[in-house]
């Protein structure tokens, strides 16, 4: 890609959430214990944090949600519908915090969301996010992995626009999940906590260094776009499910999927073969939060993303980069197009 220089707001506010699932209980510990530790709000050079506990109710219960998923309720149409006595705590915890972290899509917005989850899945350390032209969320997830050699860092890209995008972390003017797998919901397990603590610190250090001034240099990052889910067979009549993950794809995450490729196993011990016509890269393989939304797998696509040199605004500049940096981002980014056999041996040593 053409070597620019992008010249981006200092990051001056960062949420780190947790809980948002109350029983997915690294995200719950590491905010509990940064609670502990620090103020709510941790003013540090260059940079203010504030620590939150997205869903303490299912926190309290140790629940994914008491009444409905926290993390869809995001939406503008969401954020914005009426409250009463019948509306569900989640919705109404959601416009708590978009009056906290936001307004969404306002100047006031916290400059950087990062929400923490975890997945049963076998997926390392995932960023998710909506934008694979956030500069920002890009190259923190380039500084992670090159900062965390014992887990596999991906970067997940949920193709939707920011009325639709449904998760908390789409409240800030940057932001991204960080999710972590594998570990059972209502455990947790310390090297799984451990991976999540070491990427917190490393994003806070990439934060506090951009808004030093430092230079980041441009290059390529390999982005997953997701296309579809895939459901579990069921039983036309009941709807129960009458097949598994095939124990050839359990547990193999972002490992290339290809057509005629074992699937599924009926319980009766009948392979079921993947008909897409198209390879794609398996993610949320089996994730246990996901029947109840008729999900047995996600598909993605892997693509190279070029992302540009960055640096903050320094003083005096507020204003003067903001047609080439809108410039930019308006650009196609640049893709390859053979995609890489991702890491299956590498996985085996995984989280």
């Amino acid at each position: 890609m053409e070597k620019r220089q992008v010249v981006l707001p200092t990051l001056s506010r960062v949420a780190v959430c947790g809980g948002t699932h109350g029983n997915e209980l690294s995200g719950v510990y590491l905010v509990r214990e940064r609670l502990k530790k620090k103020k709510v709000v941790e003013e540090e050079e260059h940079v203010s944090v504030v620590t939150v506990m997205s869903n303490p109710r299912a926190v309290q219960h140790c629940r994914r949600y008491t009444e409905t998923d926290l993390n869809r309720c995001f939406t503008r149409a969401t954020l914005s519908s009426p409250v009463t006595d019948k509306t569900p705590y989640e919705i109404v915890r959601s416009q708590e915090l978009n009056s906290l972290l936001g307004p969404k899509g306002s100047p006031e917005a916290t400059d950087l969301v990062c929400d923490l989850h975890n997945t049963t899945a076998n997926m390392g350390l995932c960023f998710i996010a909506y934008s694979d032209r956030d500069w920002i969320s890009l190259h923190i997830y380039r500084h992670l992995q090159r900062q965390m050699s014992g887990i596999p860092v991906r970067f997940l890209h949920f193709d939707l626009p920011l009325n639709e995008a449904y998760s908390l972390d789409s409240v800030g003017k940057h932001g991204f999940a960080i999710e972590i797998g594998p570990q059972a919901h209502g455990l947790v397990r310390s090297n799984i906590l451990s991976a999540m603590q070491e990427g917190v610190q490393h994003m806070l250090d990439w934060v506090r260094l951009f808004n030093s001034g430092a230079q980041f240099e441009g290059g390529q990052v390999e982005v997953y776009t997701m296309v579809k889910n895939v459901d579990y067979p069921r039983d036309p009549e009941t709807c129960g499910l009458t097949a598994a993950i095939h124990p050839q794809l359990q547990d193999r995450d972002f490992c290339l999927l290809r057509p005629n490729d074992p699937l599924f196993q009926t319980f009766s011990g009948e392979t079921l073969k993947y008909k897409g016509t198209e390879a794609l890269y398996p993610f949320f393989v089996n994730e246990c939060a996901y029947y109840e939304k008729g999900i047995a797998l996600s598909l993605a696509r892997q693509r190279s993303v070029g992302i540009p040199s960055i640096r903050s605004e320094r003083e005096g500049e507020r204003g003067k980069f903001k047609s080439a940096a809108e410039e930019i981002e308006e650009e196609e980014t640049e893709e390859e197009g053979s995609p890489i056999e991702m890491e299956c041996e590498k996985q085996s040593g995984s989280l």
